[in-house]
């Protein structure tokens, strides 16, 4: 597929003249030139460019901020976190929280949001990590 711009390009001429108005002050010429660029599409635009996906890092036993660092430098940035106590409390302060469990397994391919991270208040870890 291929687009088409179209680039229009405005140019003034300003020319100081003192024989047709006179010398009554500055006579102004405007032309106007179009120029059509052809541009080819690439691999990434569009509806069929396939999703990046990377293998799952391990990340449990590390604080949520740690292991959403560690998500996004496997090239996805978009990972969901949740309480896994089940009261549903939401992880403001992401270095306070551990991740006691993942989904998926490490090495198991993921793209945006496929990342899940359960966690615990890191002072609620009553196991060796």
């Amino acid at each position: 597929m291929k687009r088409t711009v179209a680039i229009g390009i405005f140019a003034a001429v300003w020319a100081v003249g003192c024989g047709a108005n006179g010398g009554g002050g500055p006579a102004v010429t405007t032309s106007v030139k179009t120029v059509i660029v052809t541009v080819p599409a690439t691999a990434s635009e569009g509806p069929e460019a396939a999703p990046k996906k990377v293998p799952m890092p391990n990340v449990v036993c590390m604080n949520l901020q740690d292991a959403q660092d560690e998500i996004q430098r496997a090239g996805v940035f978009y990972s969901r976190s949740s309480d896994a106590s089940g009261q549903g409390r939401h992880q403001v302060l992401d270095r306070h929280w551990t991740v006691v469990r993942q989904e998926p397994a490490p090495g198991e391919l993921i793209g945006e949001g496929d990342a899940n991270l359960f966690v615990l208040k890191t002072d609620e870890i009553t196991t060796e990590c």
